[in-house]
């Protein structure tokens, strides 16, 4: 089975750094675009950043400039280097991505999420 497996998370005062991963693993197959998403408590979960399997990256306006977003397909990996972290950056991050299994099914899959706390 696809697995997403997301690391990095943890806690660190306004102005730091972190930096997420997302390793894919569980089956052969291809992955197509790949982005981060992020919940924070008692809202509703909302875009981040999306990279494309050819490296093309959106990023949402609240975080354009501070992170970046970006993949290494050697190693099914994604990653979010997040910088000049805000309180208001606090959430739970999801990695999602979308896998091609043989290069014929689509299909969507989510991690688990990593809690990202932004506080003095």
């Amino acid at each position: 089975q696809v697995q997403l497996v997301e690391s990095g998370g943890g806690l660190v005062q306004p102005g730091g750094s972190l930096r997420l991963s997302c390793v894919v693993s569980g089956g052969v197959f291809s992955i197509n675009d790949m982005g981060w998403y992020r919940q924070a408590r008692g809202k509703e979960r909302e875009l981040v950043a999306t990279i494309s399997s050819g490296g093309s990256t959106t990023y949402a306006d609240s975080v354009k400039g501070r992170f970046t977003i970006s993949r290494d397909n050697a190693k099914n990996t994604v990653a979010l280097q997040m910088n000049s972290l805000k309180p208001e950056d606090t959430a739970v991050y999801f990695c999602k991505a979308r896998i091609f299994h043989y290069g014929i099914v689509s299909q969507i899959y989510w991690g688990q999420g990593t809690q990202v706390t932004v506080s003095s």
